[in-house]
């Protein structure tokens, strides 16, 4: 059987992730509300996008609790820019990583490099928007899975997978790859 992943789609570039899973052969389906929730689900992408923006909604539409504690009770979560921010310690602390916010600046901090990821390979395309990183760990359960220029941009703590890039902007399949196999185990 299948695996089905729910995507959070408050805001932000959730849409590009279905169609990443879609060319995997994977189902996916949004999430936007308390009922969208309570569908049966098999991990969850946090999408990058505005996380001031997406925490409020959170917590408007009482989605907040619930994600946090399911993350908690070990459901999967690829988190992508703002999704890294948002399990970090400012905002559902699921993850034990101290960010930093806009850390590449806020209109020219964009850019584009291939680099090894620890765990899916070489020359993964990564994405740089307005992107956060990783400025430290906090415990020792978190697994440094990439570094550029010296900056944590992609990380591991259990089945916490999260990246200050866009994977699903590109046409390379490997980081959600590897995501699916932290859903199997």
């Amino acid at each position: 059987m299948g695996k089905t992943i729910a995507i959070l789609a408050l805001q932000g570039a959730f849409a590009e992730h279905a169609q990443t899973l879609n060319r995997l052969g994977v189902e996916s389906f949004e999430v936007r509300s308390l009922s969208d929730w309570d569908r049966h689900k098999d991990g969850l992408i946090i999408p990058g996008g505005e996380s001031t923006v997406q925490t409020k909604l959170l917590h408007e539409l009482q989605l907040f609790t619930p994600i946090q504690h399911a993350i908690q009770d070990g459901l999967p979560v690829f988190g992508t820019c703002a999704g890294l921010i948002l399990l970090s310690d400012k905002c559902l602390n699921t993850m034990d990583v101290d960010v930093r916010r806009n850390a590449y600046g806020r209109q020219l901090g964009s850019f584009y490099v291939e680099h090894e990821m620890e765990g899916v390979g070489k020359n993964v395309p990564m994405t740089f928007i307005r992107a956060p990183y990783i400025n430290r760990l906090l415990s020792k359960k978190v697994e440094v899975l990439a570094e550029v220029d010296g900056h944590i941009v992609a990380a591991r703590q259990g089945k916490q997978l999260v990246t200050a890039f866009h994977p699903e902007l590109n046409q390379d399949l490997r980081v959600h790859q590897y995501f699916l196999g932290l859903c199997s185990m």
